[in-house]
């Protein structure tokens, strides 16, 4: 995934405020006593959440699949002391424990097996120190369902026409994503495609998943608030804390 997306994503994915997100994980750090100093973003991509959590002060470590979505990262914080690792999230390693993970933008959505998401939950509860915080969240299957499934989008700028096209499939709760790019290059356009898939998981799905790890869930939000999660929620955040057993 994301090889040559690796290099429009941030381009393209210009919606999203960092920085706004990195407040929000500051203020549940707040709510539940926890002062970051040495995080884990597991997913990072191109390391635009990792970079602001670096940039208030805190030891990161990224993680990713993509080794084009790290090469990316590593030019954006070419003068900063973060270490990348390029890592599958379900058999992620590193070398000690970290007082918080955070995987951001819906990256839980693309573990589309519920047998791996439990995987990453163990891995997680591993690499957390006692009483460390997980906060992630997913797209919703309100979203994935009514929203993008079975609808197309058009990106696009001076350089750049993204068709993103999506098909939602109800048996299998899968919404696979199409995307087709044209790229210009001089005075033609080259074109390449990418296809991704995420998976809908509910609340309580989640939850039992979580606890099957061995953490506990605290509370679970509407997207980017300390708000319940409602019917129509698009996304929402869970807040897990590490137990102290292994």
């Amino acid at each position: 995934m994301y090889n040559d997306f690796a290099y429009l994503y941030d381009e393209l994915i210009n919606d999203v405020d960092y920085k706004k997100w990195v407040d929000y994980y500051y203020k549940i750090f707040s709510r539940f006593g926890h002062t970051p100093k040495l995080g884990l973003d597991l997913g990072c991509g191109t390391g635009n959440m990792t970079t602001e959590f670096a940039l208030r002060g805190v030891d990161m470590t990224g993680v990713d699949l993509s080794e084009d979505m790290l090469l990316v990262a590593r030019e954006k914080s070419e003068n900063m002391d973060i270490l990348y690792l390029n890592q599958d999230m379900r058999s992620f390693e590193l070398y000690g424990t970290v007082d918080f993970i955070v995987s951001s933008l819906d990256c839980i959505n693309y573990i589309t097996d519920k047998r791996d998401l439990l995987k990453v939950f163990r891995l997680v509860n591993n690499y957390l120190d006692p009483g460390g915080l997980f906060i992630f969240d997913i797209n919703t299957r309100c979203k994935l369902e009514n929203i993008l499934g079975n609808n197309t989008f058009i990106l696009e700028n001076d350089d750049v026409f993204c068709s993103w096209q999506n098909e939602y499939d109800k048996v299998r709760r899968i919404c696979d994503f199409y995307l087709t790019f044209f790229c210009k290059q001089g005075n033609v356009y080259e074109r390449f495609d990418e296809q991704h898939s995420e998976r809908a998981y509910d609340i309580p799905e989640i939850t039992a998943l979580i606890e099957k790890a061995g953490m506990r869930v605290l509370n679970v939000y509407d997207n980017l608030s300390f708000n319940a999660p409602k019917e129509n929620s698009e996304r929402v955040f869970f807040v897990v804390q590490e137990q102290g057993k292994r």
